[in-house]
């Protein structure tokens, strides 16, 4: 890693301050007298920005917001303790000091009948059972699940690793409006009601592409959700659902909401990304948007001419492991089984790939941490400090050049202070700001439960 260096020069005792700089620059003045002209030489120390970021990143607790897993990797034998391929993993949290995982109960659209939703909530269950065996089986002396707040503090403090639990995607609840409640206990603190494709609950983003709407927005059974969400503290996530949906969503939604894994639209016109009438509602409601890393939202154009580039590297890579090159999304399209296995030799792949491309010269640029933070300084100048966190869509297909995984963590708190944030509103863009919302929401909980 080159260390950068700030040389600041101060002239005339002038200074300019912003709403992010900070100066960790220090100064002193020596005045000499030169017959009858007084001047000022200052010296400048120094700084070293990277072992200044460094520091911060120590003290701040780092937290991302989503993380999907794969149940295999949570086994006795091949489990989170060990520095698996994949991006997310103890091992990889140390190195980069990633402090806090949200790990997904992720469940792909099916079919919305009593089948599909029965299959829909034996995946769900068997992710949450996967993440309890880590937290209080596999490794409860290096991570433990938190449910609060608090917890996250604790477990910080005694050195552990923190795990907590998010729901991409409402439709294993199917029909039973109880399941709401039976998730909470199980430790889902967010949850979204739809992913790509309408769900029961909610219309997707997906819509989009050919302006074909299940709910308009929101069905019935989606509000009432929304409803027991609040009632039980969970938060309601707006990442994948419709526009429509998530103007329904946070007019309904009693207490603030966030969007757990999106970026800003306005920079990369994405339907997974929201616009800014999307993120000024979720300013008004208190909530925070946790900017993700994930290379096509950041910066299509820049990552399609890369993909075209890659692709063929992919192909030989896996056609010597004996895989066929599949598209995003035809893999989606997989059995569940056959889509775990596929991902995960894509990911033994990639790890040569990103090796190969680096000793390619003329290859396209890659979507890069400096890409990712435009989309920060977007939100934040938008919608104000107070409002944006961080996210990464490791091990769901995201990840981008400087922070490709869990190891890499520390490159983003080094651009946020090369951009000039000061310690206080970096710490809120890791974990400050989705904490605060995670509180405000259970106190919403805890009133409503009074009155129930």
């Amino acid at each position: 890693m080159r260390t950068t260096l700030f040389l600041i020069t101060i002239v005339f005792l002038t200074s300019c301050n912003t709403n992010k700089k900070s100066d960790t620059s220090e100064t002193s003045k020596i005045i000499s007298d030169s017959t009858d002209i007084k001047t000022e030489i200052v010296e400048t120390k120094i700084v070293d920005t990277v072992a200044y970021a460094k520091e911060i990143h120590e003290r701040v607790i780092t937290l991302d917001t989503h993380d999907d897993i794969n149940v295999a990797n949570f086994l006795k034998e091949k489990n989170y303790t060990q520095r698996l391929e994949n991006q997310v993993n103890l091992p990889k949290m140390e190195e980069g000091g990633l402090d806090v995982a949200w790990f997904i109960v992720y469940t792909g659209q099916g079919n919305l009948n009593k089948a599909g939703y029965k299959k829909a909530y034996a995946n769900a269950m068997a992710k949450f059972e996967a993440i309890h065996r880590l937290t209080e089986e596999i490794a409860p002396d290096k991570i433990e699940l938190a449910l609060t707040s608090d917890d996250v503090r604790r477990i910080n403090a005694a050195g552990k690793k923190v795990a907590m639990i998010g729901v991409e995607n409402g439709y294993p609840i199917g029909t039973d409006i109880s399941n709401v409640k039976k998730f909470y206990d199980l430790g889902a603190r967010y949850m979204s009601l739809a992913h790509n494709g309408h769900s029961q609950l909610a219309d997707s983003n997906t819509g989009e592409k050919d302006n074909v709407w299940l709910h308009k927005g929101l069905s019935d059974l989606g509000k009432e959700v929304i409803a027991e969400m609040n009632k039980y503290g969970i938060m309601v996530d707006l990442s994948h659902p419709s526009i429509e949906a998530n103007k329904q969503a946070i007019a309904l939604s009693k207490a603030p909401v966030i969007a757990s894994h999106s970026a800003a639209r306005a920079l990369c016109d994405h339907s997974r990304n929201l616009n800014d009438e999307v993120l000024q509602l979720i300013k008004e409601k208190n909530g925070v948007v946790q900017t993700v890393a994930f290379k096509s939202y950041v910066n299509t154009k820049k990552q399609n001419k890369r993909n075209a580039f890659e692709k063929s590297i992919y192909k030989k890579v896996l056609d010597s492991m004996g895989v066929k090159y599949l598209e995003r999304s035809v893999a989606r399209k997989l059995a569940e089984a056959d889509r775990d296995a596929y991902y995960a030799n894509y990911m033994k792949a990639r790890s040569v790939v990103n090796r190969k491309m680096k000793t390619i010269k003329d290859a396209p640029g890659a979507v890069d941490v400096s890409d990712f933070v435009d989309h920060i300084d977007y939100l934040v100048d938008l919608i104000g400090i107070d409002h944006v966190g961080i996210s990464s869509d490791f091990d769901g297909g995201g990840g981008i050049e400087g922070w490709s995984d869990a190891s890499e963590t520390f490159n983003v708190t080094l651009e946020l202070v090369k951009r000039g944030y000061t310690e206080d509103q970096i710490s809120k863009l890791w974990s400050g700001n989705l904490l605060r919302v995670l509180d405000d929401v259970q106190k919403v909980a805890a009133e409503l439960q009074k009155v129930a």
